[in-house]
């Protein structure tokens, strides 16, 4: 891969304040970062066409004993248009479960089921974390 070099201009306190964060995540190098931002804005970018093939990890804890809420959960898996990669199930403890559900698909049907599942009464936390799909990041 070719690299080509650029110059950017930014005003003292906010490269003094990237600098700060590089050192806190333990890059080596400003361009290491900010390759990173880059790769990130285009993620989201994509993930802003509802039609972008894209993979998303959607995260879930949840009291495991609310009534009907596990058969919820699964019907939402089961009647999805998305495509369900894996799931991870972790007991956190006698009443509390993790679940990571790798789903893939259009970026509006993965978000639709992240959304549904987060709002589950139930569920305590849910997140989705976005990353691109059947087109990879340069």
């Amino acid at each position: 891969m070719a690299l080509e070099r650029f110059g950017v201009s930014m005003d003292t306190e906010l490269l003094a304040a990237f600098d700060a964060l590089l050192a806190r995540k333990g890059y080596v190098n400003r361009s290491e970062g900010l390759r990173d931002l880059v790769r990130h804005a285009l993620v989201a970018d994509a993930w802003g066409d509802d039609e972008a093939a894209v993979l998303g990890a959607i995260t879930i804890v949840y009291d495991h004993h609310r009534r009907e809420l596990t058969n919820a959960l699964l019907d939402l898996q089961h009647d999805t248009v998305a495509e369900i990669v894996c799931t991870t199930h972790v007991h956190l403890d006698h009443h509390h479960c993790l679940e990571v559900i790798l789903a893939r698909g259009r970026a509006g049907d993965v978000r639709g089921l992240a959304d549904q599942l987060i709002g589950l009464r139930g569920v305590k936390h849910g997140d989705l974390t976005m990353t691109s799909g059947s087109n990879p990041l340069p």
